[in-house]
């Protein structure tokens, strides 16, 4: 049991890693993680914000593995020009897209008091 599970482990790791090989906009998407961890380090924001925070960036991060999946199933599946396949890649897209953008406004609901009060 505990070998299935290291096994799965494993699993996991390598499709990480190869989302950081192969997919630009999670290098970026890291890269912003990374930018707003430490903002929130320098604001000194509470601990259930941080908390949000961290699961927003895990939630991007989740949305944009689960996406690159998706492609690479679709392009699989098949090579030539086929509007289902179109549709499926751009539903996919809009999911990455709504997660950032939902990252995005909660991210600024919780930064902008802590900014605004610097000044």
């Amino acid at each position: 049991m505990l070998r299935k599970k290291l096994e799965s482990f494993r699993h996991a790791l390598s499709g990480l890693l190869t989302a950081w090989r192969e997919e630009v906009n999670f290098k970026l998407e890291i890269a912003c993680g990374i930018a707003v961890i430490i903002l929130a380090f320098m604001l000194d924001i509470s601990d259930i914000e941080f908390v949000i925070i961290i699961f927003l960036i895990g939630f991007v991060l989740a949305t944009e593995a689960l996406n690159t999946a998706l492609e690479e199933f679709c392009d699989m599946v098949k090579s030539d020009p086929d509007p289902h396949i179109a549709k499926i890649k751009d539903l996919g897209a809009a999911a990455v897209l709504l997660s950032s953008f939902t990252a995005l406004v909660i991210g600024s609901v919780i930064f902008t008091p802590y900014i605004l009060s610097l000044s």
